[in-house]
């Protein structure tokens, strides 16, 4: 009788609206500030840079300011933090920063073992190699024996020293903690191949090598590295708004609603487009925002695609293919769970 009782409590509990979820301290503290503490990676172009003027740009800084217009409804009211990949989860169960946008990659024992969520992956990648082209090297097999520089506590060094050892292949390790010291010693020449997610060496050439055509990331890749949003532990609220803004991101992509044309669109007929951005109310309600929370986030950030594109695809430096991270329309792995 007491399983009976005990498994109907759980099945009435999840039925629940979102919005009865307790708020957590993430949440509290990020409405209490009226700012949100966001911590990204080191300084990389595309990701997470700083202008001249102070200004932070980067796609990684672009959800950032989506989870603050859904939360605090202005995109502006954010606080960057840049973290060493060893500071990352400390911070964040410390409570230093609210969310992590930081490359950081979702995996099994990152997500039972360190006491954080991963609510979206926003960026499908994996571990690449950056090499100057005078060494001639076109392929991984071809780095047998080279020293590799990689940063140091992530899972790039165990995917690294993995891959060599079933492969049966050396290299000489120069393994550092920050981003900074990693670039500075492979452009100095103490390591000649630098290993990281193939997307941020992309940035790290155009950005930070004396002359970028000398240098190129190896077509290969030697691992999976979904880069996924972390949060604390017991905040299920700011967890679903934190997943919720970057499906918004998506959805918004895939149904033609981008930062130039979101006004117009509030008066499309489709009763779907009519729900995202707030016209016919109720997905505010759920998570407990602002019912144009979607319509903000696009006309202050824009889709997804937009935020790509103007950081990491043909609209930047880079010019990244998106290749996997287009939408699953599109041949890619992206798409979000239905909005109802």
């Amino acid at each position: 009788m007491r399983k009976s009782m005990f498994a109907l409590a759980i099945g009435v509990a999840s039925l629940l609206p979102v919005s009865q979820v307790e708020a957590g301290p993430s949440l509290d503290a990020v409405k209490a500030r009226g700012q949100l503490v966001c911590g990204v990676g080191g300084p990389a172009l595309g990701f997470a840079s700083v202008l001249a003027d102070g200004k932070y740009v980067g796609i990684a800084v672009d959800i950032c300011r989506a989870i603050s217009v859904a939360v605090l409804g202005d995109a502006t009211k954010v606080k960057f933090v840049p973290l060493a990949a060893d500071k990352r989860f400390p911070a964040l169960k410390a409570g230093e920063v609210d969310v992590l946008v930081s490359g950081t990659s979702q995996t099994m024992t990152r997500d039972i073992g360190q006491g954080v969520e991963f609510p979206a992956i926003y960026l499908y990648d994996g571990q690449g190699f950056l090499v100057p082209r005078k060494l001639g090297k076109r392929a991984v097999k071809d780095l047998n024996g080279l020293s590799i520089c990689v940063a140091a506590n992530t899972t790039s060094e165990r995917n690294l020293a993995n891959y060599f050892r079933l492969n049966k292949m050396t290299y000489k390790p120069v393994a550092l903690e920050k981003v900074e010291d990693l670039r500075a010693a492979f452009f100095a020449g103490r390591c000649e191949v630098y290993s990281g997610d193939a997307l941020a060496l992309y940035g790290t050439r155009a950005a930070y090598a004396p002359i970028p055509q000398e240098y190129m990331v190896l077509p290969e890749m030697i691992s999976k590295e979904p880069l996924s949003l972390v949060v604390g532990e017991n905040d299920a609220l700011f967890g679903s708004i934190v997943r919720w803004t970057f499906n918004a991101m998506l959805q918004a992509e895939e149904s033609g609603i981008t930062s130039k044309n979101v006004d117009e669109m509030t008066n499309s007929e489709n009763p779907d487009i009519k729900r995202l951005l707030g016209v016919t109310p109720g997905l505010g309600k759920l998570l407990g925002v602002d019912e144009k929370w979607i319509y903000n986030i696009v006309k202050q950030v824009g889709n997804y695609g937009e935020s790509f594109e103007r950081n990491l695809g043909a609209g930047s430096q880079l010019k990244i293919p998106r290749g996997q991270n287009m939408l699953w329309n599109q041949g890619g792995l992206h798409y979000s769970p239905p909005f109802h």
